[in-house]
């Protein structure tokens, strides 16, 4: 649909986007309400919105479709708050959040299949407020669109919106099978870089600089750390799922275990790297990999490693369990860190 009065509840990045684009599609009128006056005030000085509300309540009454483009915890505040007028005025709404389990589900206890369904566009949109909206990241943008059970005209009508006006793709699925795929390919990164960044800050070595890798790997970690606590906590189901398969695939089976066209010996099963929370311990066997010895004969292979075990260096040092999968609980303060 390409509403006459398109409603915009939270004008930052994302919010303002999606104004400013609409605007470009010929939406003769647009509301917005925005959390910080200083955003909507730089919305109506852009021309992305005609009118600024004083409250959601004054958008609601007066658009035919609202988009909600807040923070997961306030989007279910306002649809709990704003169910009765929209079903009183059979007002079309969609939202912008990236976890949708929670959102259907409210919006499905409060009798909203005629007019919601849930959205997440697919885009990347750097810095906060109206000043980092950017309607060119929604041209051609995939946008995830979440139907309520029984709620197919609600998700025709949103799908369409994003189609028409804001020339996106929209995907439809459930919301289930959304926080299933971004519980993968965007909470766990992000999750995983904050960790990082944390062991970094807290337990780094005093006075170092840290290079390229570490400040591309702990990037995410950067992104409104607020919010995404809120993202997991909401996804936390899917996410953990996420992160259990991730600490099992950092038990890996040493190099050994796969036969070498290099080796003369069988392969023996030896767990070279043990996940641990606070350090990596390396076996023996990477000596004979390493840059230093990997233009050695086999045995002169085997004999810097038995040489490097014994001067207990990064590549031979074992300590604590050999079993592959030490105790989360107890970790080594001992343990050495392999480079890399």
């Amino acid at each position: 649909m390409k509403p006459e009065t398109l409603g915009i509840l939270g004008l930052g990045a994302l919010g303002g986007s999606i104004a400013r684009q609409a605007s470009r599609a010929g939406v003769s009128r647009i509301v917005g309400c925005a959390h910080s006056t200083r955003d909507g005030v730089a919305a109506a000085r852009a021309g992305a919105v005609t009118e600024i509300a004083h409250d959601p309540q004054g958008v609601v009454r007066a658009a035919d479709l609202v988009v909600m483009a807040t923070p997961p915890a306030t989007t279910l505040g306002l649809l709990e708050e704003r169910a009765e007028p929209l079903r009183r005025r059979e007002v079309y709404c969609t939202d912008v959040t990236r976890v949708k389990t929670p959102v259907v589900q409210l919006a499905e206890r409060l009798e909203l299949q005629p007019w919601f369904a849930g959205s997440h566009p697919l885009v990347d949109l750097t810095g906060r407020g109206f000043g980092a909206a950017d309607p060119d990241v929604l041209e051609g943008a995939l946008v995830y669109v979440t139907p309520l059970m029984g709620g197919d005209a609600a998700r025709a009508e949103v799908a369409d919106f994003w189609q028409r006006v804001i020339g996106a793709a929209p995907v439809t699925l459930s919301a289930e099978r959304h926080d299933a795929l971004l519980a993968w390919t965007s909470q766990l990164p992000r999750a995983v870089a904050s960790a990082l960044a944390r062991v970094l800050a807290e337990k780094g070595p005093d006075g170092v600089t840290y290079g390229r890798s570490a400040l591309e790997e702990t990037r995410l970690a950067t992104e409104n750390p607020a919010a995404w606590a809120d993202l997991f906590l909401m996804g936390r189901q899917g996410l953990l799922e996420a992160l259990d398969a991730m600490e099992d695939g950092c038990a890996l089976e040493s190099p050994s275990e796969v036969r070498s066209p290099h080796s003369m010996h069988a392969p023996r099963r030896r767990r070279c790297v043990s996940w641990e929370p606070r350090w990596v311990r390396c076996g023996p066997v990477q000596a004979s990999l390493s840059p230093a010895n990997a233009g050695l004969a086999p045995k002169a292979r085997s004999t810097a490693a038995t040489r490097a075990r014994r001067r207990g260096s990064c590549w031979g040092r074992w300590r604590g369990s050999r079993s592959g999968r030490a105790s989360r609980a107890t970790p080594h303060s001992g343990g050495v860190p392999c480079g890399g």
